[in-house]
């Protein structure tokens, strides 16, 4: 795929001219992300999972691989074999996010009064670096930023600056930056800081103990897939014989835009993420590298 801009594309995606109709007229009669939401929840089996961050540990590195940065790395990698999952539809046209961007809260500390910062890690579809290590990286280079009692992300510090303006002129700068967003012209240093404008946006409610399925999209930015980690918790799997397991399992809830894809094609792609969930040894592998189910 050229990265030349080509006429029609934004500064973060590249607008999708073939299309079959229906896709096409979709956004026409069916306007607007929050009401066209799939919404799929699988339980997966973690044990791989488990295994494989103990063994990344087992040098006792300062900062702990968790099974957070493997499911991160499990998306990545899952977006990067199905393109689709990096579409959004804005102005009624479709277009692919020029890279692979997840977004995710960080607390800065497990009490109430601790504020949260927003972080946004962001990998290149087409290179041959593994995944793995790429969001170990980026996490430990954005936690330990925000963590810092004087430090803020860009997308704070920008909601920062906008609520000292009076209300009025608020509500007019916000239906500015809608119109802007729409027709692409939303300047890119605030397209790169906000999580509404990456491929996904992930909440990891097992940090904090807490289960849920579902998260609602946005009409702001171009958000397609959210995604929620679940509380690991023991399961009970069964065998094609009927003979129970008791294994160590999370649930996640991902809501998607219906728009962007079919449903055979949502299946086949979480098909993958399980698959890599269990083996994570292929996240070492290059991210474009096809994975065989």
């Amino acid at each position: 795929m050229s990265s030349k801009k080509q006429r029609g594309d934004r500064s973060d995606g590249r607008l999708i001219k073939k299309l079959d109709p229906m896709h096409i007229f979709m956004p026409y009669v069916l306007n607007g992300r929050t009401q066209n939401e799939a919404v799929m929840n699988e339980l997966v089996d973690m044990t791989a999972v488990l295994e494989y961050v103990n063994r990344k540990n087992a040098d006792s590195p300062e900062f702990k691989y968790t099974i957070f940065h493997v499911i991160c790395a499990a998306v990545a990698k899952t977006v990067a074999l199905r393109p689709k999952l990096n579409y959004f539809i804005m102005n009624r046209k479709y277009y692919e996010r020029n890279n692979i961007s997840l977004a995710f809260t960080v607390k800065k500390k497990f009490v109430d009064t601790s504020p949260e910062a927003l972080a946004i890690v962001k990998l290149d579809k087409d290179s041959d670096a593994s995944p793995m290590e790429s969001v170990y990286s980026q996490v430990k280079k954005v936690v330990c930023h925000v963590k810092k009692d004087d430090q803020n992300d860009g997308a704070t510090d920008f909601m920062g600056l906008l609520t000292k303006i009076p209300s009025f002129v608020l509500r007019f700068v916000v239906k500015l930056m809608y119109f802007l967003d729409r027709h692409g012209w939303l300047p890119m240093d605030l397209i790169k800081v906000d999580p509404y404008h990456t491929t996904v946006f992930l909440s990891n409610l097992g940090s904090i103990k807490m289960s849920a399925t579902y998260h609602h999209l946005a009409e702001w930015g171009t958000n397609s897939f959210f995604m929620l980690i679940g509380e690991m918790k023991k399961r009970s799997f069964y065998d094609e014989n009927g003979n129970v397991e008791i294994k160590d399992a999370l649930e996640l809830g991902m809501t998607i835009d219906e728009r962007i894809a079919d449903g055979l094609y949502f299946i086949n792609s979480i098909k993958i993420l399980k698959k890599l969930l269990s083996d994570p040894e292929l996240l070492e592998r290059p991210i474009n590298e096809p994975v065989e189910l």
